[in-house]
């Protein structure tokens, strides 16, 4: 496994790939088992398995959540090496923003609900710095996860928009024994709250609406930011504990779910 820590680094081992496909997960680090997923998934389809470690800081519209962002590098290399990566890019945020946060990527107004309007800069941020990145990569392929739904989805809308190459691929959410989606944020809860956050996937498919949800969470001590069906999904984020989790299930997994209890 090569490791580019410089863009130059990595556009010299670009110039090195010839022939077969390429594919790229993004990620932000402190992976687990969802990462994982996409990777393999990546390796499998794949001749040439590339993921990107960066922690974006122009999605954080709070500091103090950037700041507290779990950082796990070399426990992250050693997990991305038994995955049998090939190439892992480590830009540092000067490489990446070398004029700073002057070029951007502006969804439209459309766009600006949920986490566009209770992150105020996120949706941008995460655009720029996909687009830098499958810039940067040129993959065949790209892998997002289904959890960061609303993400992903406006990453595939952008691919298509500006006829980028690279073809985004959707990968179902991985989820913990008790139907907590995976997300880098739950090391950040304490036992009992990561015990308590599997409520949230129960919540969004057993109640028969997003109001009945909210209602379930919120006597369950969570602070419900957002709660809505969209896109034939019922998607929610919520705050426990300080920590911010989101997740969102089709409508469809939900109607056989209620079918069957």
């Amino acid at each position: 496994m090569n490791v580019s820590e410089t863009l130059a680094a990595w556009r010299t081992r670009r110039r090195a790939i010839d022939g077969g496909s390429i594919g790229l997960v993004p990620t932000m680090g402190a992976l687990h088992r969802g990462h994982s997923s996409l990777v393999e998934r990546c390796r499998a389809e794949n001749q040439v398995a590339v993921v990107s470690i960066f922690v974006n800081p122009t999605q954080f519209n709070d500091p103090s959540d950037l700041e507290r962002y779990p950082r796990h590098r070399d426990q992250d290399l050693a997990v991305l090496q038994s995955l049998g990566v090939d190439e892992v890019i480590l830009p540092s945020v000067q490489e990446l923003y070398p004029h700073g946060y002057r070029f951007r990527v502006e969804p439209h107004e459309s766009d600006l609900v949920l986490e566009g309007s209770h992150r105020p800069g996120f949706l941008q941020g995460v655009l720029t710095v996909v687009l830098k990145l499958l810039n940067l990569v040129r993959a065949d392929h790209a892998y997002f996860g289904e959890k960061d739904y609303q993400q992903l989805k406006i990453i595939s809308e952008m691919a298509h928009e500006l006829f980028l190459p690279t073809q985004i691929i959707q990968c179902p959410t991985v989820r913990e024994v008790s139907g907590l989606a995976m997300s880098s944020r739950n090391a950040l809860l304490s036992e009992e709250a990561h015990a308590k956050a599997a409520h949230m996937f129960r919540a969004l498919t057993t109640a028969s609406s997003c109001a009945e949800a909210g209602a379930i969470l919120e006597a369950q001590g969570f602070r419900v930011e957002y709660l809505e069906e969209r896109w034939a999904r019922r998607l929610a984020a919520v705050n426990l504990e300080g920590v911010r989790l989101i997740d969102n299930v089709a409508l469809e997994e939900i109607e056989t779910q209620q079918f069957l209890s």
